[in-house]
């Protein structure tokens, strides 16, 4: 790894004490339920069902009287119906892929722009940028905020950015050759990729010039960051975001320290809860992640329900508290015989054996009542999934995977190459089950 980043100075608020930072988000907080409630019909009339008002936000701690937003309150109003603002105010429209409905459409004052462009800038340089550098960007670019996002937040602190998007998995090796990029943003499994195709062109990824990988948009382990670094001789450094909150730059991990990215609190106040009960946790238990913003003005966010299970923690490299690594979704817990298992425990195991690799993915079935996994896994570069070693490690892997979840699973070995790549978000759960 590559830890020879100069050192820079912080912005006053990044260093700034608890009390001045509590002081900033509940004025802010104020202000935002007070434009919510004046300028989105939708908020105004789930305030007054829940029986609030932005007046009765006195502390910080009064947030929990107000109610969550959901994706499903962003489907119901679709297209435009949560934006607070006039739609000639919007200069820009994202929305998700809408694989499993109605996309959830989120739109951007001028304003919100910079304060996007500002909070990215923010944490390309927590991971290590420096003005001057150069990016290859490798986000998707499009409705998905993840490319647009990057590469406007790139700008802003000052980078040479390559827009280059995803797929052409060997163009984009050329380009990284040829051009010689210091960091790279991308998801972590079409890192792989990518370090897949420059070892079959017969190179070593080490070799590469990229000194920092900024990688996000899908749940990926401590235990892939440790593969990823030894594989390419980089700092992997976790960025995390999503539309319905801004998109990327919500938080980020600082390149000093890489342990969980640190939230930008002075524009994002986070709580956390109890997924089924909606109590809010107090720091340190582990819940689903919500999300309140403090300065967005087309689609301000009230108590956003992530579905992302972490924990907060305290700061560390900043003032401002830190998320522990994603260990999961709400909704892509897999539920196996009773059993809560998440496709990030799965991998964790997977990366303790040598001889497999990190391209998996859990096949669920169904067999009568009882719901079976399936978990395919490809085997090391140059292993033949035969070998008397890749049954070894199969094995192993299904005796771990049944302590740890205490449920037995399937395995099914894969040569190099039988797992499908993707270019953006790796597809973990495949579900076979009959609706």
């Amino acid at each position: 790894m590559n830890t020879t980043t100069k050192t820079f100075p912080l912005e006053p608020i990044e260093k700034a004490s608890i009390d001045e930072l509590r002081a900033l988000q509940l004025g802010r907080l104020k202000a935002t339920l007070a434009h919510a409630y004046a300028h989105s019909p939708v908020y105004k009339a789930k305030f007054d069902a829940a029986g609030v008002h932005p007046d009765d936000c006195q502390r910080l701690e009064d947030l929990a009287r107000f109610p969550f937003t959901t994706k499903q309150d962003l489907r119901d109003h679709y297209p435009f119906g949560m934006f607070a603002v006039q739609r000639d105010q919007i200069v820009r429209i994202h929305a998700s892929s809408g694989t499993t409905g109605k996309p959830t459409v989120v739109g951007y004052t001028r304003k919100d722009i910079d304060t996007w462009a500002d909070v990215v800038a923010r944490s390309l340089r927590a991971a290590g940028a420096r003005p001057g550098d150069m990016l290859h960007q490798s986000y998707g670019y499009g409705l998905f905020t993840g490319g647009m996002g990057a590469h406007y937040g790139a700008e802003r602190l000052g980078l040479t950015v390559v827009p280059f998007g995803g797929g052409q998995t060997e163009k984009q090796i050329q380009l990284i050759l040829d051009f010689k990029p210091d960091l790279i943003t991308v998801t972590p499994s079409y890192m792989l990729a990518i370090c897949e195709q420059v070892e079959q062109m017969g190179l070593d990824p080490k070799a590469l010039s990229l000194r920092v990988g900024i990688f996000g948009a899908e749940p990926w382990t401590n235990e892939m960051r440790q593969a990823i670094e030894k594989r390419m001789a980089i700092d992997a450094v976790d960025i995390y975001g999503l539309s319905e909150v801004m998109g990327p730059g919500v938080a980020n991990e600082c390149v000093e320290t890489k342990d969980g990215p640190t939230i930008w609190e002075d524009h994002f106040y986070p709580e956390i809860i109890d997924p089924e009960t909606g109590a809010v946790l107090p720091d340190g238990q582990e819940g689903e992640l919500v999300f309140t913003s403090l300065t967005k003005e087309a689609l301000p966010i009230i108590r956003y329900r992530t579905r992302d299970l972490t924990r907060l923690l305290p700061g560390t490299a900043r003032t401002m508290r830190r998320m522990q690594k994603i260990t999961g979704r709400t909704d892509d817990m897999m539920i196996i015989r009773g059993v809560n298992v998440f496709p990030t425990q799965i991998e964790e195991l997977i990366l303790k054996r040598p001889e497999l690799s990190p391209n998996y993915q859990c096949v669920l079935t169904r067999d009568g009542p009882l719901d079976e996994l399936k978990v395919q896994v490809e085997v090391a570069p140059g292993l033949d999934p035969q070998h008397i070693d890749a049954r070894a490690a199969a094995k192993l892997l299904q005796h771990e995977i049944k302590i740890y979840v205490g449920s037995s699973v399937q395995i099914e070995l894969k040569p190099e190459g039988g797992i499908e790549r993707s270019v953006g978000k790796a597809r973990r759960v495949v579900d076979l089950r009959p609706k």
